[in-house]
């Protein structure tokens, strides 16, 4: 039988403070959670919704590094930007806080300090790697080298963001130190390990024989993990930025930043309710729930709970509900690469359409598998279904309601059996809705809600009011009043959905609030309630609009190939000899045109110094030929003639550079010469 709880406690991930919060978070994790927790308010539930930023660790350093700046510079810089943009974006914490706040420090020391009394850690000495100019020992993300699997440069010693490989420092070829660039060396340092082998018989039945009910990505992967049997998980780490280790002996020494984030949320909630912070993290009668990517599976359904366990007074997670990855047009979002859709970005290019955003996100969420977010698809869902479905009936509701009875609700007269059919497919969607939301199919969920508007279009369509004016008012006037309830049904099943939306609608619609216990019911707009002025609930998205979007993430792609541009190996080696044998010569153009039906082609008269020459070039992509007119150029003299299907004969090879991205360059001189000058 299932469990009564009292009150439930959601969690969402701690987003790192080391930079913005792009669509990939948002779809894996925030909107989801959000929904959630409204849906919850809406049904009176006693909820709390926990955020805040996740600001220790290596990245954040490196980054600090990087920029001649101090950690919690870096940290207060993005803390504030992540906070400000959920804020805007309609996520709705009850407290959104930080694990470098005093509370987040005494209670994240204290907890390691319980643990520690009772005996939860191991003490294990180690190898690893030491900077010998830097002088300190170096974490996974300060050592990079050649990846061992795909052979990329610049692969961390804990991943290669190239091919996604996990990996340990000791797996890199030629590893060296992101500090200094020198080569380190192996030392033994000392640190606490949990001994997560010690929990695996009670993980096992608590995950696998009590959650079957859990998502099958969370459910197998944390098989798999206990089934390759636990290891001890380092607790510390060699660093100057983070939670001093608490104990005697570890100077130098803070806690791991995957030890003290998830006591963040604990942290979190006693900021906000000092005195009864305790009643959701540890009553039995509280309901947990974690959100969260799946890159941080293991870490809240084995990790977190086998700490809460040591420790012993904490409540267990109920449920972990994890998506899987957005890929953003068909490539895998990375911050390092800028290859994403950055949040504040999307506030600034799209004000007012918060609601878009969340929509396109749950309808196209990873909830199963891997999902592909792409500026078309965000804009036909927007066209096609916001504003052609959704927006497009509750208009042309209201605006017939203007139209025909100044915008008062008019009475529902005698019901058709086709009036009755349309009432009673819309009587199940709360039922349907709540059955989808309670385990955390969302995207279904939403479908159901735009399943209203669809069948009031119809409705409408059907019906025809507008012909009926003409003949049979009081027909008008229960087909209107009729599709009047439909938009007051949907501003309820959108609301945890779509807020901004609902607000608006409930403001068309001059009633304040809606109870989601409403939901499906007939009478929500008495006879006679007047309604206010009708505005647009969406608005179409221009071509344009996107264009600029998909420009935006070619610019970067381009940026990334260049900065990860690596020269092809040189060719073997010649004899001067056989140089000796190319005769490469300055010419000058006299002449450039195109070629009929070869798009490709550009066909040169050249000066060469004993005669004119024709040389044809496959640069037509390149160069107008205009631009080259005038212009000195190298070419190989002595290449023997090359005819062409179309009769042309090629005299001679212009030489070309071909840059990263395909483009050529005309290779040209500093100072102009005689034409016939040779190349030596």
């Amino acid at each position: 039988m299932e469990k009564k709880f009292k009150r439930t406690t959601v969690t969402s991930a701690l987003p790192y403070a080391n930079g913005p919060v792009h669509i990939g978070h948002l779809a894996g994790v925030y909107v989801p959670a959000d929904i959630y927790v409204r849906y919850l308010r809406l049904k009176k539930e006693d909820v709390l919704f926990i955020g805040g930023s996740d600001e220790h660790g290596v990245p954040i350093t490196i980054r600090a590094k990087k920029e001649g700046i101090t950690p919690q510079d870096v940290v207060d810089r993005y803390h504030t930007l992540i906070k400000d943009s959920f804020k805007e974006f309609g996520i709705s914490f009850d407290v959104y806080s930080r694990t470098s706040s005093k509370t987040h420090h005494e209670l994240a020391s204290e907890f390691f300090k319980t643990l520690y009394d009772k005996g939860e850690f191991i003490e294990k000495t180690s190898e690893q790697y030491y900077d010998e100019e830097a002088h300190q020992f170096l974490a996974d993300r300060y050592i990079t080298g050649e990846c061992p699997h795909c052979h990329a440069e610049g692969a961390y010693g804990d991943q290669c963001e190239k091919c996604g490989t996990s990996l340990s420092p000791t797996d890199l070829i030629n590893p060296k130190s992101a500090i200094s660039g020198s080569k380190p060396v192996m030392r033994e340092t000392k640190h606490w390990y949990l001994p997560l082998d010690k929990h695996e018989g009670w993980l096992r039945k608590w995950i696998l024989e009590d959650h079957k009910e859990w998502r099958p990505n969370v459910y197998g992967q944390c098989k798999s993990w206990l089934d390759m049997g636990l290891q001890p998980r380092a607790v510390s780490r060699d660093l100057d930025w983070g939670i001093p280790v608490p104990v005697e002996g570890a100077e130098g020494k803070v806690l791991y930043v995957w030890f003290d984030a998830p006591i963040g949320y604990i942290s979190n909630t006693k900021e906000l309710l000092p005195d009864s912070w305790e009643t959701w993290w540890k009553d039995p009668e509280t309901r947990l729930i974690h959100f969260i990517g799946k890159d941080n599976i293991v870490f809240h359904c084995i990790v977190f709970p086998a700490m809460l366990k040591a420790e012993g007074s904490y409540i267990l997670p109920d449920n972990v509900p994890s998506n899987e990855f957005l890929n953003l047009e068909g490539d895998k979002i990375s911050t390092s690469r800028n290859w994403a859709v950055w949040l504040h970005e999307y506030l600034q290019d799209f004000p007012g359409k918060q609601d878009v955003l969340r929509y396109v996100l749950t309808a196209n969420a990873p909830e199963t598998k891997d999902n592909d977010f792409t500026w078309k698809d965000f804009q036909a869902r927007n066209n096609n279904e916001l504003v052609a479905v959704y927006g497009n009936f509750v208009n042309r509701a209201l605006v017939l309601t203007q139209k025909y009875f100044n915008g008062c609700v008019p009475a529902c007269g005698e019901l058709t059996e086709y009036d009755k059919d349309t009432l009673k497919e819309f009587a199940d969607v709360k039922a349907e809705v709540e059955k989808l939301l309670n385990v955390f199919k969302f995207r279904d969920a939403q479908k159901e809600a735009m399943n209203l508007a669809r069948i009031g279009n119809k409705y409408l369509a059907d019906t025809e009011p507008w012909k009926l004016a003409k003949t049979d008012m009081p027909r008008v006037a229960t087909i209107l009043n009729i599709a009047l309830q439909l938009v007051a049904n949907l501003a309820i099943a959108f609301e945890p959905f779509l807020p901004f939306s609902s607000e608006k609608l409930r403001k068309m619609l001059n009633m304040d609030t809606f109870e989601w216990e409403q939901l499906g019911r007939t009478d929500l707009l008495a006879e006679g309630h007047q309604l206010n002025k009708a505005e647009l609930l969406f608005e179409k998205i221009e071509d344009e609009t996107i264009q600029a979007q998909v420009d935006k993430l070619l610019a970067t792609k381009k940026e990334n190939e260049a900065a990860s541009y690596k020269a092809n190996p040189i060719k073997p080696t010649i004899s001067f000899e056989e140089f000796e044998k190319l005769d490469i010569r300055v010419g000058t153009v006299l002449e450039c045109e195109t070629v009929p039906k070869m798009k490709k082609l550009l066909k040169f008269k050249i000066a060469d110094g004993l005669e004119n020459r024709t040389i044809v070039s496959g640069i037509a992509q390149h160069y107008a030929p205009e631009e080259l007119v005038g212009k000195q150029v190298l070419f190989i003299a002595n290449l023997a003639p090359r005819q062409f299907k179309n009769g042309l004969v090629s005299e001679g090879m212009i030489l070309s550079a071909e840059n990263f991205d395909g483009s050529l360059a005309v290779t040209s001189l500093l100072k102009e010469v005689k034409p016939g000058s040779e190349v030596k």
